[in-house]
């Protein structure tokens, strides 16, 4: 190179990043065709990690600091051009900048829901969603896996990389955690904690770190949901068998009275089916055994007493809307309609 190229060059003898905007993980310094002054220096802010490349390698990475760049500060890079150590010249070498600081607030969810295996029910069917932070912890790593030889890379540029790895991890991080399924819905830091543990090597793989991660919302199936409420309500009561049974006793109650009082056959059966409980299906037999042997023996009096054809008829009807109402069994309406066909004989 002749004497007037070198005076034309230009040479640079600071480097360092300002970070003007949000969102950049990473920044190459604008080299063109300049060369980085020998005994120049490199700012790096806190928060920041400063990278030299030279011919498509990692020469040396710095953390926070100010350095002085000569064949002290960067024998990485000596030893790659194979400098004396008295000679002092300009190089050239591309830089990086990359940001470390928490990138916050960052979004993950299941655009539909997702089927996730417990031990207890065998497969459920989720929707949830929450957000997460992190931060280029290794940024050797990062540059080689992610942002390359990009002038710049933003988390917008990762962040559907990052969503995909939160679905994909989702099931494994709740086989894993062995916490069942009810216990992780009831406690969505439990489950949170399960998924931090999960994608945490999977973050580290790509250079960054996972600082946390919360669940704000956790859509169950209803019947799930229901089976969910009972086990709260089981919580309040604690482990008492007796507690239990009143408790859901007393939640039954108000729709099997609501069901008598507007004439609907299948609300009991729904309060029964609800978890009404032992206590209140043994009152319910009971009440029902005694109606029903006085109903049998009211409507069967007639037939007793040899009347007329149209009143053996007439009871044979009652006793038809009583078995239709399932108050009476097919066998027990047979018997009894056999028995009052014969006082026609």
């Amino acid at each position: 190179m002749g004497l007037m190229d070198f005076i034309k060059k230009q040479f640079i003898d600071i480097l360092q990043w300002t970070e003007d905007s949000d969102g950049v993980l990473a920044w190459r310094y604008p080299m063109a065709d300049m060369e980085i002054q020998y005994g120049g220096s490199l700012t790096v802010r806190e928060s920041q990690m400063a990278v030299f490349v030279n011919e498509g390698k990692i020469a040396d990475v710095f953390g926070p600091g100010l350095y002085k760049l000569t064949t002290q500060t960067i024998p990485v890079l000596t030893y790659l051009k194979n400098w004396d150590k008295l000679f002092e010249s300009p190089f050239k070498s591309d830089v990086y900048f990359f940001s470390t600081r928490q990138q916050v607030d960052q979004k993950w969810g299941t655009p539909q829901p997702i089927t996730i295996r417990d031990k207890d029910f065998g497969a459920v069917r989720l929707r949830a969603f929450g957000n997460y932070s992190f931060r280029v912890a290794d940024p050797r790593l990062f540059h080689t896996e992610i942002s390359g030889t990009r002038d710049s890379y933003t988390v917008a540029d990762l962040d559907g990389q990052l969503r995909g790895l939160v679905l994909q991890n989702i099931s494994t991080a709740i086989a894993a955690s062995g916490i069942p399924f009810l216990d992780l819905a009831s406690n969505q830091l439990a489950f949170a904690q399960a998924l931090t543990a999960q994608l945490a090597p999977e973050f580290a793989k790509i250079g960054l770190k996972l600082e946390g991660m919360t669940v704000q919302n956790l859509s169950l199936p209803e019947e799930l949901q229901k089976i969910m409420d009972q086990k709260i309500g089981m919580g309040m009561v604690g482990n008492d068998m007796g507690k239990f049974m009143q408790y859901q006793t007393a939640q039954a109650i108000p729709k099997f009275a609501e069901g008598v009082g507007s004439g609907g056959g299948g609300i009991a059966g729904d309060a029964m089916g609800l978890g009404a409980g032992v206590a209140l299906g043994q009152v319910l037999a009971q009440n029902l055994a005694s109606g029903l042997q006085g109903g049998v023996a009211a409507v069967a009096a007639p037939a007793a007493t040899g009347v007329k054809a149209e009143d053996v008829m007439a009871t044979l009807e009652k006793l038809g809307d009583l078995k239709s109402k399932g108050i009476l069994t097919q066998e027990e309406f047979d018997a009894k309609k056999a028995e009052l066909l014969k006082k026609l004989v």
